[in-house]
């Protein structure tokens, strides 16, 4: 039972019955009663119609643009491969030229990766984590749509530059020296472009893992949990680290190629090798972020079709999790023919064969369901058995990839081209095509064509086989990846026309896939509601479909709800549960704490709007511009995304409320109002930083990897950072923390004018630091030696994140001033103090390295 108390903030937390009895369960609701607050509830959540519906923020409508644009740009990607295998299907074809070839096979790994494969992942899970956890939607449907509107412009951007012969051709690695030297916009636009998707992919996985852990339904304790929900939580957190030191490899790529500052040249000190560490430490763990979420389609699945609760899940969630964390161990693996040390090389090789031990229990329990259950064969368990039957052929050739001399023989050959692809059609491809058509039902309350679902099945299986199949009797007779054209009489030739055969077999199945997805279903009859007899919550959707998510959020207590609590589904329709109504004409879910799941705060979610289109538009200028060296264009473009990003926060996040508590129903009242780790905004920015903090680290890593790899870092005689200024930056950094965490607990006292002059001096403070540590690098030449390049770098960084700081503070004291922030609604400064802990210590370390660091080494 819960008792009234108050939060440290005087703000009123839960009061009232919890959790509720099986009595107030069992009492029913008036007729009419429920009808007056469905109508509510219609209106609240409804999307705008007409040229507005594309202002909406719903997850069900941004969720289903993610999914169709990442399968566009699938295709897309997937024609560029016909047209390299046109090319390769005769010896000393002409089809196309070579440098043709090398945008086609850069931008076919380029789209597939980073425009399809984790896109879809993150699209997936905003249109059906709501439904799994039993939520009305996302904690923050606003990021999700201008996530969604950053990766259209920039997948538009960098896809689109194909059709204009400017597309990038150094490979969808972008290696140096080959890329930095690379005439044209081509690397600039993979760079900049991709950078600006890996934003909208950030932005996405802080909302999912908000969502998972804030969102879940009272009683859902994180034991039992949809296992797709604690997918998304691992690749959540792999994305948060995987993604951050790439974004630094890209920091430091494009201040050579637009400033000539020399990370990558060794004439002047410079290694390529370090932006092959940044890029597979990404590279390796987004094999694992795009092959988890496939696996978690396929945990949900094999329960249904087996009917009965899956076999082993704290098992399978402890293999998910180890999973993610041996993947960040083995980004050497692609490493092994550039001359490392054999101790390396067999730490590495050895980390490479352990993943498959968490690997292989995850398939294991799956296969244990399966046979401890009554399995029923369903159009979405053909794809799973398909699935486990490529993957599986790409695990063995992953084991053989994995040993050293093995590698040195099929390294950039055709071999691995086809492990590739057999990892990730098996791993992720079959998976996702299962989950369309389990989940279609859910996404459009229509069912996909059984007959058109078998055949895309076997031309997709069979083309696949045909394609792939060959290739590593083409890599072992020695054809090398990349190349795009060969002579006659090498034993190639009917292996290659033969992989293209197949290509066009898979592309026939695809397009009878896609048939079924667009095809007219008006005639089709209305579906069941749970056309599958699932467990879990996401079939306790409407049908047909209304717009608010659930009809009231129910109390959960098993892994398999619908199964195991009898009643849940008339209880949630009738409004028994939480939430049932929209008084206020406001969209409103609950939040739950993070472990037990216990009711916390009615968060209110914000509603259709264009500021993020306006917001991704501008940001997208920032990132596009430079393509073009348009700085002045670039940085107008900056300010005016901070402004449409602030203009959007002050208006509708965190305001004070008109009522401090809101009853919920089942006698409990719950505040609406929550700061510091209550809220979840909070736990937004911790994670932001966190992904943020990797990537700072990352530009760290690359100076010690200099002073490791080069014998001239630093170069005898070589001019360092100002002392003086250094320490003077130290001090100010550390100094306009201490204002802000000052302003924070004085104005929690009751002192604002304190606080707001906290929050004046702290600005102030920042920037001198700013001036100071710039100073200290002022009169070093970036351009001479990587030595001060990389002391740049590292002053860059901080000085652009001491910006962003200076904002929040100077938007805790606008909030201070016109009332938004008060010693009672003070979530603002909470979240500003979190950004200050993570960028003070930051700036502690970047003033460390800039002024002791070389003195000491």
């Amino acid at each position: 039972m819960t008792e009234t108390r108050a939060t440290r903030s005087g703000i009123p937390a839960a009061e009232g019955t919890y959790p509720p009895t099986e009595a107030m369960l069992a009492e029913p609701v008036p007729a009419e009663l429920q009808r007056a607050q469905a109508e509510r509830l219609r209106a609240a959540w409804a999307a705008p119609r007409g040229w507005r519906y594309w202002s909406a923020v719903n997850n069900t409508e941004v969720g289903v643009w993610y999914c169709m644009t990442a399968f566009v740009f699938m295709l897309m990607a997937g024609i560029m491969a016909l047209i390299i295998r046109l090319q390769l299907a005769v010896p000393e074809n002409d089809l196309i030229s070579a440098d043709r070839f090398n945008q086609l096979f850069t931008m076919h790994g380029s789209a597939m990766m980073f425009l399809f494969s984790v896109p879809l992942f993150e699209a997936i899970s905003i249109l059906l984590l709501p439904g799994l956890l039993g939520a009305r939607d996302m904690p923050f449907p606003r990021l999700s749509a201008y996530g969604y509107w950053c990766f259209l412009i920039g997948g538009v951007f960098v896809i689109g530059s194909i059709f204009f012969d400017v597309a990038p051709r150094s490979g969808w690695f972008m290696y140096p020296p080959l890329a930095t030297k690379d005439e044209g916009m081509g690397s600039d636009i993979w760079l900049l472009g991709l950078s600006f998707i890996e934003v909208a992919s950030i932005a996405a996985a802080v909302e999912l893992i908000v969502g998972t852990l804030k969102c879940r339904p009272p009683g859902m304790r994180v034991n039992v949990m949809p296992l797709y929900a604690w997918y998304v939580l691992v690749v959540g957190g792999m994305i948060l680290f995987a993604f951050p030191p790439l974004i630094a490899g890209d920091f430091l790529f494009e201040l050579e190629r637009s400033f000539d500052w020399p990370f990558f040249d060794p004439e002047r000190g410079g290694d390529p090798m370090l932006w092959q560490h940044l890029f597979w430490i990404f590279g390796h763990p987004e094999v694992y972020i795009i092959f988890l979420p496939s696996i978690a389609i396929a945990a949900m699945i094999i329960p249904t079709v087996a009917r009965r609760p899956i076999v082993g899940y704290s098992w399978i969630v402890l293999s998910a999790v180890g999973t993610g964390f041996l993947s960040f161990g083995l980004w050497v693996h692609h490493m092994f023919a550039t001359g490392l040390p054999s101790i390396s090389l067999g730490f590495f090789s050895a980390a490479s064969e352990a993943v498959v031990i968490p690997t292989g229990i995850q398939l294991f329990a799956f296969l244990a369901t399966l046979m401890l259950g009554k399995v029923r064969v369903t159009l979405p368990m053909l794809w799973i058995t398909g699935a486990l039957a490529i993957f599986t052929m790409g695990g063995l050739t992953g084991v053989m990839l994995a040993l050293a001399p093995f590698d040195f023989q099929a390294h950039d050959s055709y071999f691995v081209v086809a492990h590739l692809h057999y990892t990730l059609f098996g791993g992720m491809i079959f998976p996702v095509v299962a989950g369309v058509y389990y989940f279609f039902p859910f996404f459009r309350k229509k069912l996909l064509s059984e007959r058109l679902g078998r055949w895309s099945f076997w031309l997709t299986f069979s083309g696949f086989n045909l394609c792939f199949l060959p290739m590593h009797l083409t890599g072992l007779f020695g054809m090398p990846r990349r190349i795009y054209a060969y002579p006659a009489g090498l034993g190639w030739d009917g292996l290659n026309m033969i992989s293209t055969v197949g290509a066009f077999v898979i592309a026939a199945g695809f397009a009878v896939l896609a048939w079924d997805i667009v095809r007219p279903k008006g005639r089709q009859p209305q579906i069941p509601r749970n056309p599958w007899d699932a467990g879990t919550l996401e079939w306790s959707h409407d049908v047909p479909e209304e717009s608010w998510g659930v009809r009231s959020i129910p109390h959960v207590t098993t892994r398999y709800p619908l199964w195991d609590q009898p009643g849940m589904l008339a209880r949630m329709d009738s409004g028994r549960y939480y939430l049932p109504d929209a008084e206020e004409g406001r969209r409103e879910t609950l939040l739950t704490s993070v472990i037990d799941a216990e009711p916390v705060q009615v968060q209110r979610v914000t509603g259709p709007t264009w500021i993020t289109h306006l917001a991704a538009f501008f940001t997208g200028g920032a990132f596009i511009f430079p393509t073009f060296h348009w700085y002045p264009p670039a940085i107008v473009s900056g300010i005016l995304a901070v402004a449409c990003i602030i203009w959007w926060l002050w208006r509708d996040t965190a305001r004070p409320p008109e009522d401090e508590t809101k009853d919920v129903g089942l006698g409990l009242r719950l505040p609406t109002y929550a700061s510091g780790p209550a809220s979840a905004g909070w736990w937004a920015i911790w994670i932001t930083m966190l992904g943020d903090a990797t990537a700072f680290a990352s530009v760290i890593f690359g100076f010690f990897f200099y002073w490791t790899a080069r014998p001239d870092f630093p170069p005898d005689g070589a001019a360092h950072a100002d002392g003086t200024f250094v320490a003077l930056a130290c001090a100010g950094f550390a100094l306009s923390w201490a204002m802000t965490i000052g302003a924070r607990e004085l104005n929690r006292r009751g002192a604002v004018g304190a606080a707001r002059l906290g929050l004046g001096l702290g600005p102030l403070l920042a920037i001198a630091a700013s001036a100071a540590l710039l100073g200290s690098v002022w009169t070093l030449a970036p351009t001479s030696h990587v030595y001060p390049a990389i002391l740049w770098a590292i002053a860059v960084w901080v000085v652009a994140h001491s910006i962003v700081a200076v904002i929040m503070q100077a938007y805790c004291l606008a909030g201070s001033i016109f009332g938004k922030l008060t010693p009672r609604y003070d979530a603002d400064l909470w979240n500003s103090t979190l950004f200050w802990h993570f960028h003070a210590l930051a700036a502690l370390v970047a003033c460390a390295v800039l002024g002791l660091a070389p003195r000491l080494l």
